[in-house]
């Protein structure tokens, strides 16, 4: 087996201010933090990418478009089926007092509830009022498949990973504990953000070395690093691949380091107004996301 190629490094997906139009591209400044940029409505400017995503024929164009509005690198549609680890960062599971597991922890998300950088976390009714119903963010590191992959070995389990990103496992915990069974707590319409940009693997020398961090209104929440994960990149992709077919466009979050809000003394919620932000390491950057709660006057984006 061998790396998934890839002819790009970062990828964007975005409405192009020239076509209005979706495409994908490579940003032009290979420095620039994309989402923050967005969120500043600062001009992003990328190399056209032809063909898709998932394509490993995909090519960067000289053809410069300028971004109008950044999307998730993945469209629902690209995303096929989003499974997520819980508990799987040591000192996450120190501080909320729980052993570590012997297996990854697996639950599904809806692609409903997948959402891109700068769209709002929509808080519904049923998880209102946030101070009773603990609404939390959680930065996790991101794994994007990218050729079918079944029964793989620890060995060889890069080799399907077509790049990573970023994601904020948005979770609500007074319905995640009151169930064994995290796919509700975790899957309401629009609360979990992707993004911004997704990293080749041919860019990402150790998925195991890096940082990740969660600011809630310019406060530092999280500070941790993926080598502190119990189940790390290879182990999780093998794991997840026996007697399974992971698709190409499956998505894996891989869980949080500690600093989570229902952990706290008091307790941290996410509210309307809120302003979350999750970022990693590696060029991909930050994932900016307003809080919205239904029934309440939307945050300004």
């Amino acid at each position: 087996m061998a790396p998934i190629p890839t002819q790009w490094t970062r990828l964007i997906r975005f409405v192009a201010a020239e076509t209005a139009q979706i495409h994908i591209g490579q940003p032009v400044d290979p420095r620039l933090d994309v989402g923050l940029a967005a969120w500043n409505k600062q001009t992003i400017r990328a190399y056209e990418i032809s063909g898709s995503a998932l394509d490993p024929a995909a090519h960067v164009t000289s053809n410069i478009l300028t971004v109008e509005k950044l999307l998730s690198p993945l469209s629902r549609e690209e995303m096929k089926v989003v499974r997520c680890l819980g508990l799987n960062y040591s000192d996450h599971a120190a501080e909320i007092k729980m052993a570590k597991p012997a297996a990854p922890i697996l639950f599904y998300k809806p692609l409903a509830s997948m959402i891109g950088p700068n769209a709002p976390i929509f808080i519904p009714k049923v998880a209102q009022p946030v101070e009773e119903h603990l609404s939390d963010y959680e930065v996790e590191l991101t794994i994007v498949i990218g050729k079918a992959a079944k029964n793989v070995s620890e060995a060889d389990a890069l080799d399907y990973v077509l790049g990573y990103t970023g994601a904020n496992d948005v979770s609500f915990r007074k319905h995640q504990l009151t169930t064994s069974q995290w796919g509700f707590s975790k899957g309401f319409d629009n609360t979990t953000p992707l993004g911004p940009v997704l990293v080749s693997n041919n860019a990402v020398s150790n998925p195991q070395d890096i940082p990740l961090t969660c600011t809630l209104n310019g406060k530092v929440l999280q500070d941790g690093n993926s080598s502190d994960q119990i189940f790390n990149v290879r182990q999780t992709v093998s794991f997840l691949s026996q007697g399974t077919t992971l698709e190409p466009g499956s998505v894996i979050l891989t869980g949080t380091p500690k600093g989570v809000g229902f952990a706290k003394k008091p307790a941290v919620v996410l509210k309307n107004g809120d302003d979350c932000r999750v970022w990693l390491g590696n060029g991909i950057g930050t994932l900016v996301n307003p809080v919205i709660e239904e029934g309440r006057y939307q945050a300004k984006l």
